[in-house]
């Protein structure tokens, strides 16, 4: 398939916003790809669809900033020639003939231009739509074509490299369509703007089978195993197509250096309400920390020549930033492994841990060595995932902390988290006070009898997370969207910010995503914490300030600045309150910000119904 093909699919997702219909245009999509029986454009074209050359666990990145894009331009713009000053947008009109072959001028005119329009692939187009001499290549580039020539411009690096970044692009995109270089464009910032899910892409697969989401839930348990899309649609559309998607989810299996997503916790209010519901439980310490999968292979990962890789519960590829890995990987003697972990600092000192705030400082690209010294990590293993090519997923819990256990001796880097059985709430309510005395979150409690499955599956893992009889203070804290906010007035009015729009997940009466309002906050941060959130979310402006399609928030609560779906705040609030204005149907009361979530995706946030569960704790 020609990109410029595949541009005008992404194009037609873009003009619709109903998840019906995008789910429609995507199964032609993936009709039209499987129809060339290429199994490598077909999960090439997945992860373009997506915005990334690779899939999510993967780290490609072009480096390349606005700034360079706009200097390709103006550069393409040059050689081009303009035919005429676009009709509305008039972006050029200021600029004579004879500075035309000025890039610096035109530069700074398509600044001007992009700053009006806020949208780097809407530029791109019109300003190539606009070009009068460029001679387009009379064989347009294919899906694989344009990803190599992709691949090629993100891996450029060293002396002069930027250069020779601009270089490469603004000779290809002479030879592109201007719709293509619109998308091509957005790709390199990774910036869609498509608005469609992980799970939206999944249905698309069903319906290219049946109609219907018929195998939807098959695939979403095996895309749980092995996180790559790609892989999926490829197994599934064409390599493995003669299969019923019960038997693909017994051949789709985990793969060492694929992440498996992770299991999530569910609440519930007390320790009797988790042994009535529950049984007895396995009890753990919940750690303060950053998740971390680690996946050890002693054949070596060809991509980095290490015995070893690590991800976040957000599949980011972060092994890198722990070279305390390199002695676990030595530690464990086996053919390789699947550990699920908690990564904690502790202090070097007194060998207490340290704050999730302290151990965030340690997921960095740059100076990580004197980090690492500064900041020693401790890897608490709760749960083995794969030993010896044997994945464990289906087996018991219980089962898996036994071979676990046999795993390793506890050392400096890496420790087994240690756990109990119980059976009696107070028991399991003075363990959870014990981990809080500790400094810790309290407990997490786990069905000892349960299999692996991702994400707030059943009962499976449950947690406390405040300490019961915290007079006034809710019993758990919120994890919310940041939707926008407000300028402020007075002194803040200095730095740009005084309040911010938050809210959480729903669904709406399709079975659609949507994000309701849940508060306005205009307490309860800091002045510096005004300013770290009010840098963050400008990173993060929608397109045009305009509110994102699945936001629900009444127009009386509109902010002066609308945000695109990504920061996570965890927020702490005295009560939840019937509110008439907010569409979730509560507000919180006296909220404040307990921290920026760097490691959560806004998917991550509390639902509606996870709501009804947060109470006031007596």
């Amino acid at each position: 398939m020609l990109f410029q093909e595949f541009s005008t699919y992404l194009q037609r997702i873009e003009q619709v916003s109903k998840r019906l219909e995008i789910t429609e245009i995507l199964r032609q999509l993936f009709q039209a790809l499987v129809q060339d029986k290429d199994s490598e454009q077909l999960v090439l074209a997945t992860y373009l669809m997506q915005g990334s050359l690779v899939p999510s666990y993967l780290s490609l990145e072009f480096q390349m900033s606005e700034k360079m894009l706009l200097k390709t331009l103006a550069r393409v713009q040059a050689k081009g020639g303009v035919k005429q000053a676009p009709p509305t947008e008039n972006l050029f009109s200021g600029i004579e003939q004879n500075v035309f072959n000025n890039e610096e001028a035109l530069e700074r005119e398509l600044l001007s231009a992009y700053k009006q329009m806020g949208d780097i692939g809407e530029l791109f187009e019109k300003t190539l739509s606009n070009l009068k001499s460029l001679v387009r290549s009379p064989q347009p580039p294919s899906i694989v074509t344009t990803h190599q020539f992709l691949g090629q411009l993100a891996l450029t690096a060293g002396t002069g490299s930027q250069e020779k970044k601009v270089a490469l692009l603004a000779t290809f995109l002479e030879q592109i369509d201007p719709l293509s270089a619109k998308y091509i464009s957005r790709i390199i910032l990774s910036k869609m703007r498509l608005g469609f899910s992980t799970m939206t892409l999944i249905d698309a697969l069903s319906f290219v089978k049946n109609n219907a989401k018929t195998d939807s839930a098959n695939l979403e348990r095996a895309f749980f195993k092995k996180a790559d899309l790609g892989k999926l649609a490829s197994a599934y559309l064409l390599e493995q197509a003669d299969l019923s998607s019960e038997a693909l989810l017994q051949t789709y299996q985990v793969e060492i250096g694929v992440p498996v997503l992770p299991v999530l916790c569910q609440r519930l209010n007390s320790a009797t309400e988790i042994i009535e519901k529950m049984g007895e439980v396995v009890a753990e310490p919940k750690y303060d920390g950053l998740r971390v999968q680690i996946h050890i292979n002693h054949e070596l990962f060809a991509d980095s020549g290490l015995p070893y890789k690590a991800f976040t519960r957000n599949l980011e590829d972060v092994t890198h930033m722990f070279p305390e890995l390199a002695q676990i990987a030595t530690a464990l003697r086996v053919k390789n492994c699947i550990l699920d972990t908690e990564a904690i600092a502790v202090d070097k000192k007194t060998g207490k841990f340290l704050s999730f705030q302290e151990t965030i400082q340690r997921k960095r690209k740059h100076g990580v060595a004197d980090k690492a010294s500064e900041l020693p990590i401790c890897f608490y293993a709760f749960d083995l995932l794969l030993l010896d090519d044997q994945v464990l997923l289906d087996q018991e819990l219980l089962t898996r902390k036994a071979k676990l256990a046999d795993l390793f001796a506890d050392h400096q880097f890496i420790k087994k988290t240690e756990y109990l059985l119980i059976a009696d709430p107070i028991k399991l309510k003075a363990f959870h006070e014990e981990q809080l005395a500790f400094g810790l979150e309290g407990a997490v409690m786990k069905q000892k009898d349960s299999r692996y499955v991702a994400g707030r599956k059943s009962w499976r893992w449950v947690k406390i997370k405040e300490e019961e009889g915290s007079q006034g203070k809710l019993s758990d804290t919120i994890d919310c969207l940041m939707l926008g906010y407000y300028v402020g007035k007075g002194k803040r009015q200095a730095f740009g910010i005084g309040a911010l729009l938050v809210g959480v997940l729903d669904k709406n009466e399709t079975g659609d995503l949507v994000v309701r309002s849940l508060s306005k906050i205009g307490t309860g941060l800091t002045d510096e914490q005004f300013r770290e959130v009010k840098n963050l979310a400008d990173q993060h402006l929608s397109f045009n300030n305009q509110k994102p399609a699945f936001y629900d928030v009444n127009k009386n609560l509109a902010p002066d600045f609308w945000l695109e779906p990504y920061l996570v705040l965890e927020i702490a609030a005295d009560e939840l309150s019937k509110s008439p204005i907010h569409t979730a149907g509560v507000a919180m009361r006296f909220p404040r910000l307990v921290r920026i979530r760097y490691d959560k995706k806004f998917e991550d946030v509390t639902t509606v119904e996870e709501l009804a569960s947060i109470h006031i704790a007596v």
